[in-house]
């Protein structure tokens, strides 16, 4: 059986790997919009855009617009 001290480090690294995971999803996010971004700058339409990330273009859209 886990001790109270066990279980409080378990805890701890839980908190901090949501922790992680929340920040490189926020960085990443922000990778991609600036891609697309780029990428709708260089001519590529939204539907290209999709195509290339496997999206649908309403979504691209949302993205490009950080909703």
């Amino acid at each position: 059986m886990a001790g109270a001290d066990d279980k409080k480090k378990a805890r701890l690294a839980i908190e901090a790997a949501q922790a992680k995971f929340e920040r490189d999803r926020e960085a990443t996010r922000k990778a991609r919009r600036k891609a697309f971004t780029s990428a709708q700058k260089s001519g590529l339409s939204l539907r290209e855009i999709g195509e290339a990330a496997g999206l649908h273009h309403s979504r691209v859209a949302e993205i490009i617009r950080d909703e």
